[in-house]
């Protein structure tokens, strides 16, 4: 890992919509499509004929692309994403379409979202012209917390987002969307937890939760990392701010019964959440690069899939400004020498979200380096 240069803020943002089968994804979508304000966006998804969009239709461009009369595009994926994103562009670059701002990839119901932030990240011609803005997991508030028992994919899809929106939560009862937030709060204490009826959302709800704020054209970093939804060193936990007033509580409290009763239902239903850590490792002094860099280059090589998301603002040893590095599994984005320290807290914090791989360990690798 090498330290990159400035990231480009040219680049178009694309936000990656995952979400479990039924969890109200395709209804999003819909309404997503006819939203006014999802103009200069182009919407990515696997078919045409999963999203009703004949109403909504002004010119089609060719078999895969079609404009919305919201000036929404909507592209259908032939193939590979890679090729389907290139195309788009170079239909941008000619103007056969209209100027876009930002995309939006659908994934499959049971997709792991990892591969296509994996693409966007480590695709050359890709990388280039676009980036990361965030991961939306749809979650039904319904189904939601059977699916989260049963699947360990749905409980990765909510560890891994940004943005959680609630679907059908116009159906569920107040107990329900209750229980459900507060467990999706315990496995990402940081994603912000929407609402929606109907699919209906605004999108600037969804969006612009990447490190550039487009609209200033610089790093949001403290938005981004939000390190203080997660407990600290001593295992205090800051309060969380900013979604709804409700506080998330610290890891590893609210654990601990049901294990010496053999197959105690609580235990039971939380099997796949008990796999699911989020914290912020703070770090006093200034980082040695190369030793960093060897740090993840170990995580990522013997512990890479329990990396479900790391992202952090780094002091580095000989470096004024900070480095903000981010990674999803074993595969980072090239760091990114930000232009200025967002506080006088001049600490590097360092977010992970991981599945079976404890913060001892990760800690006991980097102590083992120096």
């Amino acid at each position: 890992m090498t330290l990159g240069a400035d990231p480009d803020g040219s680049a178009l943002p694309v936000s990656v919509i995952t979400g479990f089968l039924g969890s109200g994804k395709t209804t999003l979508i819909n309404a997503l499509l006819s939203h006014p304000d999802m103009g200069e966006t182009a919407v990515l998804i696997n078919e045409f004929g999963e999203v009703g969009i004949d109403h909504l239709l002004v010119r089609k461009v060719d078999e895969n692309v079609v404009l919305l009369n919201s000036g929404c595009l909507c592209c259908s994926i032939r193939g590979d994403l890679i090729t389907a994103l290139r195309d788009i562009f170079l239909k941008r670059v000619r103007g056969d379409i209209p100027e876009f701002e930002r995309a939006v990839i659908e994934t499959t119901g049971l997709a792991d979202p990892a591969p296509i932030i994996h693409t966007l990240m480590t695709d050359p011609l890709i990388g280039a012209r676009y980036r990361l803005d965030g991961v939306i997991a749809t979650v039904d508030a319904v189904h939601g917390l059977g699916q989260l028992d049963e699947h360990a994919e749905a409980v990765k899809q909510a560890a891994m987002a940004d943005r959680i929106v609630l679907t059908k939560a116009d159906i569920a009862t107040a107990e329900q969307v209750e229980e459900l937030r507060a467990r999706l709060r315990r496995l990402n204490p940081a994603a912000g937890i929407l609402t929606a009826a109907q699919g209906d959302i605004a999108p600037d709800k969804l969006f612009n939760t990447g490190l550039y704020d487009p609209k200033t054209k610089t790093a949001d970093v403290e938005g981004w990392l939000k390190a203080e939804a997660y407990a600290d060193e001593t295992g205090h936990h800051h309060h969380h701010h900013g979604d709804d007033g409700h506080h998330g509580h610290g890891h590893g409290h609210e654990h601990g019964h049901g294990h010496e009763h053999g197959h105690d239902h609580h235990h039971d239903v939380n099997r796949h959440d008990d796999r699911i850590r989020a914290f912020c490792l703070t770090l006093d002094t200034p980082l040695v690069w190369d030793r960093f860099a060897m740090w993840m280059e170990i995580l990522q090589s013997t512990r890479g899939e329990s990396l479900l998301r790391v992202k952090g603002i780094l002091n580095v040893e000989g470096q004024s400004q900070p480095v903000a590095i981010h990674g999803v599994q074993h595969v980072f984005h090239p760091p990114a020498v930000l232009d200025a320290w967002p506080s006088d807290d001049r600490k590097s914090r360092i977010v992970f979200i991981t599945k079976d791989l404890g913060r001892s360990v990760i800690e006991d690798i980097f102590h083992a380096m120096s």
